[in-house]
């Protein structure tokens, strides 16, 4: 399985960007898709999550309102819209995928098995 990201670089404060991630080798129907991000000197930590077909979502508080997380099945694809950036949203941007399917979101790292290699996303003032 891989998981490979793409869409980040450098941003003003204010704009936006648009993270994707493909995932390969199997898919991932029911299983719970997301990302967290890691900031220099800091713990990784969660960003947004979300399961197909019940429609679960959550969002850290610090994004709520600003970015958007979506999923694209047919794709196996996970994206993660970021709007209003911030210059405390610098960091690298991990994809991952739940270990196992649950009826609940998992929001912290032991839950999801797969992890992506990251993209940096750095937001200038």
């Amino acid at each position: 399985v891989q998981l490979a990201e793409s869409g980040g670089g450098l941003v003003q404060a204010g704009g936006s960007l648009r993270l994707s991630c493909a995932a390969s080798g199997r898919t991932f129907s029911g299983y719970a898709m997301g990302w967290f991000r890691q900031a220099p000197g800091k713990e990784r930590a969660f960003v947004a999550t979300t399961r197909d077909g019940a429609g679960l979502t959550i969002y850290a508080d610090s994004v709520k309102g600003r970015f958007t997380i979506s999923r694209d099945n047919a794709k196996n694809t996970v994206y993660l819209q970021m709007n209003s950036l911030k210059p405390e949203d610098t960091a690298v941007y991990y994809c991952v995928v739940e270990n196992r399917p649950r009826t609940w979101l998992p929001t912290d790292t032991p839950g999801y098995g797969y992890w992506g290699q990251g993209t940096q996303v750095t937001v200038s003032s």
